[in-house]
């Protein structure tokens, strides 16, 4: 028989442990009918509540469920690499505990990977539920990330992904520490199938994920997969020298041919605070990349075990 490996990501999901795992083996006669064995894999992300302890209650009640408990939070990309090295699957699936992955949609995703797909990836058509601000910025970042970007990321992407063994061996393959994994599903390649579906709500808990924690995961999308913005940077320096070329011969000639004397003062600090605020960006920019290979370079584990049941 195959094996199926479901990996949850954790962080303070007391309360969705056991439901999660209720509604997932609603697929068990589906998956023993195309002779496919499952086996789940909770990665708890360093919670502070009673997250353990409900997946140990699973674990002395199924053998095919399993914990991967880390030192501390290390973030939901570390917890799903971590799922990745763990998974002896021939069929992996990534998959949030709340529940907004419905695993109703297993079937017929396998179905897909049964027809040839290395990967069936599934997407949002809609964000009911979620703050109107959230959603606005949620989309402008899509769309920016399709222009700068030569990887393939979908608007509204989920990390819900059923894949394949060799499509998992590629990521692993993929060590960097900076980690941005819908970039990296996309650049790996392989044959992939979009399935669409209507939001779902948590069913229970708050999300961990507020306005600034997104805008921060943004960034990391873009310097990650594109170097558009040290271009941006570049583009503007140019400008700028020739912009300033401009005006010192403007007010050569001016002052030969009309001998006006040099004025404006509440204009030259406007201009002086505008190349300053330009130039304080661009260092910015440069300092996001030169702060991914810090990080890189120092090449530090991306998580650390705790416990392993």
């Amino acid at each position: 028989m195959s094996l199926l490996s479901v990996i949850c990501p954790c962080y303070n999901e007391e309360e969705s442990v056991a439901l999660f795992y209720r509604e997932l083996m609603k697929n068990t006669e589906y998956f023993q009918s195309q002779n496919v064995e499952m086996e789940l894999i909770y990665i708890d992300d360093g919670s502070k509540d009673g997250t353990v302890a409900e997946v140990k209650k699973l674990i002395s009640e199924d053998e095919r469920v399993h914990l991967v408990s880390f030192s501390r939070n290390f973030g939901k990309e570390a917890a799903m690499y971590a799922g990745f090295e763990k998974a002896k699957g021939d069929y992996i699936v990534t998959m949030d505990v709340d529940l907004q992955d419905p695993p109703s949609l297993l079937p017929e995703m396998f179905g897909y990977i049964k027809n040839g797909y290395d990967s069936v990836a599934t997407r949002r058509v809609s964000r009911k539920g979620e703050p109107p601000i959230r959603s606005f910025f949620a989309r402008m970042f899509y769309r920016i990330m399709k222009k700068i970007s030569k990887t393939e990321i979908m608007d509204g992407a989920r990390d819900y992904r059923l894949m394949t063994r060799q499509m998992v061996d590629a990521i692993l393959s993929m060590t960097e520490y900076n980690r941005f994994t819908k970039g990296i599903f996309g650049w790996v390649g392989f044959r992939t199938k979009w399935i669409e579906f209507e939001n779902v709500e948590r069913a229970k808990g708050e999300t961990k994920w507020n306005f600034w924690k997104l805008f921060l995961y943004s960034l990391d999308g873009i310097t990650a997969f594109s170097t558009a913005p040290l271009m941006l940077a570049s583009m503007m320096g140019v400008f700028f020298c020739v912009l300033a070329f401009l005006m010192i011969v403007f007010i050569i000639v001016r002052k030969l041919i009309f001998g006006d004397p040099v004025s404006g003062w509440p204009s030259l600090v406007c201009i002086i605070l505008l190349t300053s605020g330009v130039q304080f960006f661009c260092t910015g920019i440069l300092g996001q990349y030169l702060a991914k290979t810090y990080m890189e370079v120092k090449r530090r584990p991306i998580y650390l075990v705790r416990e392993e049941l």
